[in-house]
């Protein structure tokens, strides 16, 4: 009937009342739940978002793995919107964007392939890009087949997806999440998998353990774009309460770019920061009057050399207070909060480290249970139909016969379960068996396969029978995640103080000046240094009780703004300032608390090790042995200036195992791995200029290297401690036998010679693995436990006293 036509009938209306607050305030409860669930938090088991668990689903399903082709994104995004997720293309998009951007996950799990963005500009449109998932993301979706997790509907009804994915690592902790539902939000800083699979066994062994023993495994966040974390008391805040706030540095380095001329360098920016937002508010600050010293800026950030922003200063500004105003007016320090909020059973908690950790190891340990569970049924199944068949095999005559007698299959299959005494399935899978698998090379195949079943199914339900090796077989998994998958940590902890907040008047006011006021640097044998603030006629203090790293390698007094040089094994000189070293009151030192100076300086070669640190204004040698026996001596005044220079030539196969101040009343010390001892005067080593490779220093046996160098003052009261060992003792596991005499027992020699014997060897003893010469000896682990030496006054070619526990340096006691 047309919608004008009058009528006389009746028209059927349904009006009810409604209450509007009350109406409103059930459709926003609904509204909130469906966003935070269903859209803006992660779930704690796999860390993942709705939709980014959907992606990756889908993209496993799609086949799109890591060895097949990329395909465009498009397809992907129409994919999941037409299967799985009930909302629009942009916001699948924007997820499966994130997932490929490695500024913005620790560990990627989409492959892309095109313009997927940077931190200051957006990615090209989907029909542009190709995707594929990336290796691992095939360890959270790996076993889904196996009914490892529970699967529900998707918006219509028409599909299924897992309520959760199987997650081989955990995600949340590595790859972090942020996200802004109703009344609540999340920010969860990344992390380095190796540290938190680590973690995560620590707490699978000790489900007791504290959140300061799993700090020891997991320091701190580490993000994927590196930086410098300043101050950790935020960050043990966040992993006790699931709340905290710190502050991230970015990683720069003061250098000369010219003649007359320095730069700022800055090769990391704080997590989500863009070159372009710092370069906009630096000129924002200059314009402004804010910010003084600064000539002009420029990025020179590529693909192939990664960040790289250059900052100019100008002339007669001090750049490293520059920095620090740069600090505190513009992103190149940044703060970050922490918020851990995620689902747990459908709920939103606040949880901390250790609850993150418990909820995961809980996760995959059902998810074990949940495998080894559908195996066992799988390979019952299939030892079910073996055995039948084999039944048949044994008389495949009188099985022929049966069927051939049969009128038809559904009498056939009857007869068998009569005759056989078999069930329904095996009498089906015999009736459906191709003649050519009835030879005898088939039988014996059908038996290997039996044996094999049953062995797996006793195995598999030892498994889940015993509680001990079901969280062995997730151990064993999470190292396997560590293994193919874990990188070296980026982001650099210290415990040191960010740069305090200030007004814009006070800042502009501010004098540009940092205070070179006089310090120390002290560097332990481990390799972490600090700086003490001494002041006029102070001290420093030895602490109360020995501690981690307290051996000490060398101390240079000079002042905070002062340029010094780190004398490396590889024959170098790095030159850097020590203002931004952690600094420790002289009253009660202590090393711990101090930063690897091999990170602080960046060398990345994990075989490059500091020695030494000189002064550049020091007119005493510093004398330097190396492991096949060169002794040189150089002046650090005639060093050329350079960030990074070779102070000695060196043979390929050659390094530098010692280097110290040698003025001409010393005398050089080589101790060999053969246990030969050879020390005469500095005075025989005459100074050479920087690219010289040295003279002989001593004689070494056929097979013998040197393994210490040090310088002792004439008339000194020093030691001689050695350590002895056998080429088939593991380094670090056999502890040896320890030796401490006094040096006055050795004789002196002459340069080149070979020396005295200093470690008489007992037999299975073949050589040294620590020396040391010098006073008040101090002896450590690997790890920087304090050890213990055995008493003094030994005779030189005495043998030593067992060791209980492993000794990796000796060094100085702290003065």
């Amino acid at each position: 009937m047309p919608r004008n036509t009058p009528t006389n009938e009746p028209i059927d209306e349904r009006i009810e009342d409604v209450d509007v607050s009350a109406e409103m305030q059930g459709s926003f409860l609904e509204y909130a739940y469906s966003v935070i669930y269903s859209r803006a938090l992660p779930d704690a088991r796999d860390g993942l978002k709705p939709v980014q668990r959907r992606i990756l689903y889908q993209m496993a399903d799609m086949g799109l793995r890591p060895d097949n082709g990329h395909v465009k994104s498009a397809r992907v995004v129409g994919e999941v919107m037409g299967k799985l997720h009930p909302h629009g293309d942009s916001a699948i998009y924007d997820a499966l964007v994130r997932l490929a951007q490695p500024f913005a996950m620790r560990v990627a799990l989409v492959d892309g392939h095109g313009n997927f963005g940077s931190l200051d500009d957006g990615p090209a449109a989907s029909r542009y890009t190709e995707a594929r998932l990336a290796a691992p993301a095939l360890a959270l979706t790996e076993n889904l087949d196996e009914d490892v997790v529970d699967f529900i509907p998707n918006y219509d009804g028409q599909f299924m997806q897992p309520a959760v994915l199987p997650a081989a690592y955990p995600n949340l902790l590595v790859n972090g999440a942020s996200g802004i539902a109703v009344g609540m939000a999340t920010n969860m800083a990344p992390h380095n998998l190796i540290e938190v699979v680590a973690g995560a066994l620590h707490l699978l062994e000790n489900p007791e353990a504290t959140t300061e023993e799993l700090m020891e495994f997991i320091p701190g966040p580490d993000f994927p774009s590196g930086g410098i974390v300043m101050g950790l008391d935020g960050v043990k805040d966040a992993y006790e309460s699931g709340r905290g706030a710190f502050k991230v540095r970015s990683k720069v380095s003061i250098e000369p770019l010219g003649p007359r001329r320095t730069g700022i360098i800055v090769t990391e920016l704080p997590y989500q920061v863009g070159p372009e937002r710092v370069i906009d508010k630096i000129k924002d600050a200059v314009n402004s009057k804010k910010l003084q010293g600064i000539s002009d800026v420029t990025d020179l950030t590529d693909r192939k050399n990664g960040m790289r922003l250059v900052i100019g200063i100008k002339t007669g500004f001090d750049a490293t207070a520059v920095l620090e105003q740069l600090y505190r007016l513009t992103p190149l320090e940044d703060s970050f909060s922490i918020n851990n909020v995620a689902l747990v059973d459908g709920q939103p908690r606040t949880l901390g480290l250790k609850d993150l950790l418990s909820v995961y190891l809980k996760h995959r340990l059902e998810v074990v249970t949940r495998r080894s569970t559908y195996r066992v049924a799988r390979r019952k199944e299939r030892l079910h139909l073996v055995e039948g068949l084999l039944l048949a095999i044994l008389d495949i005559d009188e099985v022929i016969q049966v069927i051939r007698s049969s009128d038809d299959s559904e009498t056939a299959r009857g007869r068998l379960q009569q005759v056989f005494e078999l069930s329904e399935l095996q009498a089906e899978y015999i009736l459906e068996l191709r003649l050519r698998r009835l030879t005898k090379f088939s039988r014996i195949e059908l038996e290997s396969e039996r044996d094999k079943l049953i062995a797996e199914i006793a195995a598999l339900e030892e498994l889940l029978g015993s509680p001990v090796l079901l969280r062995q077989q997730v151990a064993r998994e999470l190292d396997a995640a560590a293994d193919t998958f874990g990188t070296p940590r980026r982001t650099l902890l210290m415990n040191a103080k960010p740069a305090a907040p200030r007004s814009a008047k006070a800042a502009a006011a501010a004098d540009l000046q940092i205070a070179d006021a006089p310090t120390q640097i002290v560097l332990s044998a481990t390799g972490r240094a600090v700086r003490l603030e001494l002041a006029d006629g102070q001290t420093i203090a030895p602490p109360a009780r020995r501690s981690k790293h307290d051996a000490v390698l060398t101390t240079l007094e000079t002042t905070t703004r002062a340029e010094v040089g780190a004398v490396t094994n590889r024959g170098r000189v790095l030159r850097f300032s020590p203002v931004d070293l952690p600094s420790v009151p002289p009253a009660s030192v202590q090393l711990a608390a101090g930063v690897p100076l091999r990170d602080y300086l960046g060398i990345t070669d994990k075989k490059e090790r500091v020695l030494a640190l000189i002064r550049f204004d020091d007119e005493t040698p510093l004398a330097l042995g190396t492991r096949e026996g060169v002794v040189k001596r150089i002046v650090p005044t005639s060093i050329p200036v350079r960030p990074d220079v070779e102070i000695i030539g060196m043979k390929p196969s050659d390094e530098v195992v010692g280097a110290a101040p040698a003025p001409d009343a010393s005398d050089v010390v080589f101790v060999t791995s053969d246990a030969q001892l050879l020390h005469y005067s500095s005075a025989m080593v005459r100074p050479q200029g920087a690219p010289a490779g040295g003279m002989a220093g001593v004689k070494l046996a056929p097979g013998a290297t040197v393994i210490a160098f040090n310088v002792v003052p004439i008339g000194s009261d020093a030691i001689v401690a050695t350590v002895s060992g056998a080429d088939a003792f593991i380094d670090g596991i056999d502890a040896g036998r320890a030796k401490v005499s006094d040096f006055s027992e050795f004789p002196s020699k002459g340069r080149a010679t070979g020396g005295v014997r200093a470690h008489a060897f007992l037999k299975g003893e073949s050589r040294l693995t620590v020396a040391w010469v010098g006073e008040n000896p101090r002896a450590i682990g690997t790890d920087g436990s304090a050890r213990v030496l055995p008493e003094g006054g030994s005779r030189r070619d005495a043998s030593g006293t067992a060791l209980d526990a492993v000794i990796g340096f000796i060094g100085s006691a702290i003065a």
